[in-house]
Parts: C-alpha cells; structure tokens; sequence
C-alpha cells in the first residue's frame, strides 16, 4: 500500500515498480532513429526495482515507527497507572 505523502490532484498518480514496468513507448516515425526498446525497457526495469526497494524501506520504516508508537503507549499508560497507584496511597 502506497500512502500519499503530500497533497496532490486526484488525477496525480504516483510512481510504481508496476507502472514503470507496464510502461511502453511509441515508435519513431519511420526514416528517424529512435531509442533502443532492449536498452529502454533494461533502465525501466532498473527504475523499477530501485522504486520496489525504496517504497519496502518506507514501509518497513512506518511499521517501525508504528512499533516504537505503541510502546511508548504502554509504556505511558503504565506510568500513569503507577502515579494514580502513588496518589491513591499517600
């Protein structure tokens, strides 16, 4: 799941391993060099792993964060619970 992380148009899609992979490119028209397709769809693949990597450390990064958020949770709760325990009894 991709979250968005700023705000955009709903028309903006953002930049995917899949869509990097889907994407194709039209011919040159004919007498005009145009780019290699091998060359063209080797960088596409490239991009597109890189992308895969780069959105897997953004989600293992969130799911650490949402780790270290709920510890911190706990962790505050139990304090207020010991303070209430502390107030209690003096």
């Amino acid at each position: 799941m991709v979250r968005p992380t700023c705000y955009r148009s709903a028309a903006y899609r953002p930049l995917v391993p899949g869509r990097v992979r889907a994407q194709r490119f039209g011919w040159t028209p004919v007498g005009r060099r145009g780019l290699d397709p091998v060359e063209v769809y080797e960088f596409l693949e490239r991009v597109a792993g890189d992308l895969a990597i780069a959105y897997e450390a953004v989600a293992n990064s969130r799911r650490e964060t949402d780790r270290f958020r709920d510890a911190l949770r706990r962790w505050q709760s139990q304090q207020a619970r010991m303070l209430n325990e502390r107030s209690y009894q003096s």
